[in-house]
């Protein structure tokens, strides 16, 4: 449906196209030695391959093309090239913010209302990164405090809708789970009725950060857009709320309430509006990646019973250890290793996200290519998470890879990014994800209805049926 769309709209883009072509060359057309690869049709580029193809097949039939370690293309309106490989990974991460600084795609710029200005779009993500990580939310000694209540809220949502259940759809319950442990931590809110008001909005708003930026009727980037508008009203009620909170002398306890009192060097607050932006894009980054990493678990380990007995056994050892109704501390989390492992090969097998995009800050040299200031750089994992040459067997989940004592090539597999770039929450999504593999492992056993359901939209992975499920609780 969305690609007949996009084509039924390339006749009122012909005068774009005829501009295009007849128009000054980009300067970047006469630069020398760019590496290989091809940016593909005009306007378009190999957006609809990227986009509607498999993300692995994209990278590595131009890595067979053109070099396994670096290729250009054009993708979602930018000149980009595309770094392969873990030596790819280590130059990119290596030289973040020297050669490299971070580049959201127009649907992303469009979406969080970071386009309005091109020049300040920079300084507020920096803006956003110092709020996350200068108050120490997102630090393990900020986490511990909340983990007994992470641990609570899970319980809670497996008692409300799991528990005396058959059969259930695994997904759409991650997504609640999820979101509702996001707007605790971050929002401080455990309203469920706003809870459910932003998860009918926010699947929209992640399926539409990467697509074609055509808002029209039927359109994904047109549902998303209305959706983060949805969300954005009802953010800025929860900040006035918060505002009003304050002012009667509530601390600030929650990465909202910090943003509400930052102040940028001229002592200037932020407007509801910069507010809501940011804090969109925190619950998305807190709230899709966890969601799929706990939805994929479910489907690979409920079809490998060696594993789950392995699972079982290590956070039956956990459980033995607490008290009655005693919650996870960050001890228990420690002893989770196994548990850890097979949800690295979880997200290697699917990935929660496949990449992100950089900007080149400067001209740079790679590979013997030289690469021209302002094009994208993309880093991806699919060139090497499944690739035989790092992880014999690619397709098997093989939670021995990461025993002790066994050591990965570096960069090989670098599910939260590295450097200074890496994603500032993995520590909370670590805990989000053990503290729910703890509570359904120990209530109960599982098979997957169907194993062979279809996986759709590559860039941000779902089951297209929700993953159903069937239970077998361990408590009755």
């Amino acid at each position: 449906m969305e690609l007949t769309l996009l084509l039924l709209s390339l006749a009122p883009l012909i005068l774009l196209l005829v501009i295009r072509i007849f128009a000054l060359k980009d300067p970047s057309h006469g630069a020398k030695n760019l590496p290989p690869g091809s940016l593909g049709w005009p306007i378009f580029g190999e957006t609809l391959e990227f986009l509607f193809g498999k993300p692995e097949k994209f990278v590595f039939d131009r890595m067979k093309k053109y070099s396994s370690v670096i290729f250009k293309t054009e993708i979602l309106g930018e000149k980009t090239v595309v770094i392969c490989g873990p030596d790819g990974h280590k130059y990119l991460f290596s030289n973040e913010r020297k050669l490299f600084t971070a580049f959201r795609p127009h649907s992303m710029r469009k979406l969080f209302r970071s386009h309005q200005a091109a020049a300040p779009i920079e300084s507020s993500r920096e803006a956003e990164s110092k709020i996350l990580r200068s108050p120490g939310f997102l630090k393990p000694e900020a986490l511990v405090r909340y983990l007994g209540k992470m641990d609570s809220i899970t319980q809670q949502q497996m008692q409300t809708y799991w528990e005396g259940k058959n059969e259930v759809k695994a997904f759409p319950f991650a997504k609640t789970l999820t979101l509702s442990l996001a707007c605790r931590f971050f929002l401080g809110s455990d309203d469920p009725e706003r809870i459910a008001r932003l998860a009918s909005n926010f699947d929209d708003v992640t399926l539409g950060m990467h697509s074609i930026p055509l808002s029209f009727p039927g359109t994904t980037f047109y549902r998303a857009s209305k959706a983060a508008a949805a969300i954005r009203r009802e953010l800025r009620k929860v900040i006035s709320e918060k505002r009003a909170s304050m002012a009667g002398g509530s601390q600030a306890q929650d990465i909202l309430c910090h943003m509400i009192l930052a102040t940028d060097p001229s002592g200037k607050h932020m407007t509801e509006a910069e507010i809501a932006g940011k804090i969109m894009g925190v619950l998305v980054a807190g709230y899709s990646t966890v969601a799929t990493a706990m939805t994929f678990f479910m489907k690979y380990v409920g079809q490998r019973p060696d594993i789950y007995a392995k699972i079982l056994a290590e956070q039956t050892e956990v459980a033995l250890a607490k008290k009655a109704g005693e919650l996870l501390d960050w001890d228990d989390i420690q002893k989770m290793k196994y548990s850890w492992n097979v949800i690295y090969e979880v997200m290697r097998l699917t990935p929660p996200i496949q990449g992100a995009f950089r900007e080149a800050l400067t001209d740079f040299t790679y590979a013997g290519y030289t690469i021209p200031k302002g094009w994208k750089i993309y880093w991806t994992v699919s060139s090497t998470n499944k690739n035989p040459k790092y992880f014999p067997d690619p397709e098997n989940l093989d939670p021995s890879r990461y025993d002790d004592g066994k050591a990965l090539p570096p960069f090989t597999f670098v599910p939260f990014g590295a450097g200074p770039g890496m994603c500032p929450g993995k520590e909370y999504a670590r805990l989000a994800i053990l503290t729910f593999v703890h509570n359904v492992v120990k209530r109960f056993k599982w098979e997957v209805v169907f194993p062979e359901e279809k996986i759709v939209g590559d860039m941000m992975p779902s089951p297209e049926k929700g993953l159903p499920i069937r239970l077998q609780s361990h408590l009755h």
